[in-house]
């Protein structure tokens, strides 16, 4: 276990009264928002390829802040990934908003029914930080759900997303983001180093932070609520771009 997390650990015991009563705010003031319609789709480049992808998750997979998947992060990311790999794409979301790692092994992965799937990515992490999931079961479930992909599908890449910007989030206070905050980065720590050691998995570690994502894309560096659609999950605008930079990710390192 970290030296990090022990000492966050320490730090934030005394917070944990605040932050029961600061969550249970942000929940009663924060919009409850459905999940994307339509989670399946279909990229026609008229290439005589055809990849076919699923992705798994969280609220963010499953689409919150969008109307439709299409406008979400799977469906930008097939149109994206699918000029960049010159190929067709066949895709499907099997998410569910508020789901840990240990739910989606339960209760999403029994549910995967395709044969034939060619990249699997997963974006996981906010609801086991929000839960206080320590990294050591952090591990123990993310190490479960690889082997549960892996056993029915040995041979395709996994691509692990990056861990969410909690500490971005306008609709939680101080207090949330610096103890969920450091604790979504502590966990994305510990599944590069696990990452290491698996073959044909793969995590995009980059931290994303709103800064940089709006200098390198020319956006108004001080209104971060471009960002959300209610204070904690993806507008649109940040499905797109969050799509865009995991699919150049995925395409440095598909074997083609």
């Amino acid at each position: 276990m970290s030296l990090k997390y022990t000492f966050g650990k320490l730090i934030s015991f005394p917070l944990l009264p605040l932050l029961y009563f600061q969550g249970k705010s942000i929940r009663k003031n924060t919009p409850t928002l459905p999940e994307a319609k339509e989670p399946k789709g279909y990229v026609n480049v008229r290439s005589d390829k055809t990849l076919n992808i699923i992705t798994i998750g969280e609220s963010t997979i499953a689409g919150v802040g969008v109307d439709y998947h299409k406008n979400g992060f799977t469906g930008i990311l097939a149109n994206s990934l699918s000029k960049k790999l010159a190929t067709n794409i066949t895709w499907k979301v099997y998410a569910k908003s508020g789901y840990t790692v240990k739910l989606v092994s339960k209760k999403i992965i029994p549910k995967i029914k395709e044969s034939s799937i060619d990249i699997i990515i997963i974006g996981m992490g906010g609801n086991d930080a929000f839960t206080l999931n320590s990294p050591k079961k952090w591990i123990s479930d993310i190490e479960k759900l690889i082997n549960l992909i892996q056993n029915k599908h040995p041979n395709t890449p996994i691509f692990f997303t990056n861990m969410p910007p909690i500490k971005e989030f306008p609709a939680f206070t101080k207090s949330i983001k610096f103890v969920i905050g450091n604790l979504v980065e502590i966990l994305g720590k510990e599944l590069h180093i696990l990452i290491k050691n698996k073959e044909n998995v793969f995590y995009h570690n980059e931290i994303i932070t709103l800064k940089k994502w709006s200098k390198k894309h020319s956006l108004d560096t001080n209104n971060t609520q471009l960002y959300f659609s209610d204070g904690v999950h993806p507008s649109q605008l940040t499905y797109k771009i969050w799509a865009k930079e995991t699919a150049s990710f995925i395409d440095k390192n598909f074997k083609k």
